[in-house]
């Protein structure tokens, strides 16, 4: 499982480290591809592939279901974990996430997520602003 939060600057080839907590359980190929609001999602192979067959069969769903399928799938690369930890980030995808320099690396459960790190700071706080809200909405108050 993947948790914490570490910032972390590309270099100039679009190379990103990846928190060495987080390298065991990524393994040696990983999956990037767009995530929700606008980050990144990174993936172990192996989860890659369940969440690729979970997609796979929406393609022919309603119009919604196939452009979530096509978000995560068509935009997806698989990359290398090189020796020093350092994974290569596609342009388009540190395009489409709008990151530059300097990135937020976050664990979330079954995947790690790379923020620009502006965009981090603000749907963070704007969580914790109402996270009273959004508990009661979702009837999970712990």
């Amino acid at each position: 499982m993947f948790l914490g939060e570490y910032l972390h600057t590309f270099d100039s080839k679009n190379r990103i480290s990846v928190p060495s907590k987080f390298r065991k359980d990524l393994g040696r190929v990983v999956v990037v591809t767009r995530g929700l609001d606008h980050c990144l999602y990174v993936y172990s192979r192996k989860e890659w592939e369940k969440q690729a067959r979970a997609y796979a069969v929406e393609v022919n769903g309603s119009a919604a279901r196939r452009g979530l399928a096509r978000l995560f799938l068509a935009g997806s690369s698989e990359v290398e974990v090189d020796g020093t930890g350092r994974v290569l980030i596609p342009e388009h995808l540190k395009s489409f996430a709008s990151i530059e320099e300097k990135a937020i690396i976050a664990g979330v459960a079954d995947r790690v997520e790379i923020w620009e790190e502006g965009a981090w700071k603000k749907y963070t706080s704007e969580i914790e602003r109402n996270a009273d809200a959004f508990a009661e909405k979702v009837g999970d108050i712990h």
